[in-house]
């Protein structure tokens, strides 16, 4: 299994203090059931962790005219909504739900020119709360795929995952699937698509980053 950069420190940190809790442990009740119990547990915990940053191996669906799912979960929000940061328009709002057991990679949807780039900081409440949107710690991202159109992409964090990682840089051209970033410990992320585009999923369907096709552009 190949593990996401974004995971080695954390990795080690969960590492050294799991052997130090199991070996204090040991000195101190020793060898026995007790124990045997505590190690497993520590052990699958560790594992656990270490396949929150697992990273797949994919052949990444790509197409001119396709929106790709930006991250494994599940679809949340399909609705037409006012996007009021970037936008200030309605827009058509596709949401996805990370749970801490899928993989935490984001991948952007199209590809295009990043038009802008923000990180807020902000509040921790549960993900799919409608108001995590606009209040918890996020980062907006505003792709370009062409002059006739641009999405925003926002990725959010949960009551779970503090820690949200975004290699967006204004200015910069990306690629279909190409990885946008990182969510630790899972969390949401929402798509707002032009009025009129093809939504091919539906509430509540288990996506896959890179590989499901959330939806085309009208013609």
């Amino acid at each position: 299994m190949t593990i996401h950069k974004e995971g080695f420190g954390i990795i080690a940190v969960f590492f050294i203090a799991i052997a130090v809790i199991d070996a204090i442990l040991f000195f101190t009740i020793g060898s026995g059931l007790l124990f045997d119990i505590f190690f497993a547990v520590s052990i699958t915990f560790f594992l656990l962790v270490v396949s929150f940053f697992r990273v797949p191996k994919r052949t990444p669906v790509v197409g001119d005219n396709l929106i790709i799912a930006p991250a494994d979960g599940k679809v949340v929000v399909i609705e037409e909504t006012e996007e009021l940061e970037y936008f200030k328009d309605r827009r058509l709002q596709v949401s996805i739900f990370m749970s801490p057991l899928n993989v935490h990679i984001n991948w952007y949807p199209v590809q295009g020119l990043i038009k802008y780039f923000r990180h807020h900081s902000g509040l921790f409440l549960k993900a799919w709360l409608p108001k995590s949107s606009s209040e918890n710690e996020r980062t907006t991202i505003v792709i370009e795929k062409d002059k006739n159109i641009t999405i925003l992409m926002r990725q959010i964090a949960g009551a779970v995952a503090r820690r949200i990682v975004s290699y967006s840089v204004e200015g910069e051209k990306v690629e279909q699937c190409q990885q946008e970033g990182f969510i630790k410990f899972g969390s949401r992320v929402d798509l707002y698509l032009p009025l009129g585009t093809k939504i091919d999923v539906k509430l509540n369907q288990k996506v896959t980053g890179s590989q499901t096709i959330i939806g085309r552009f009208s013609d």
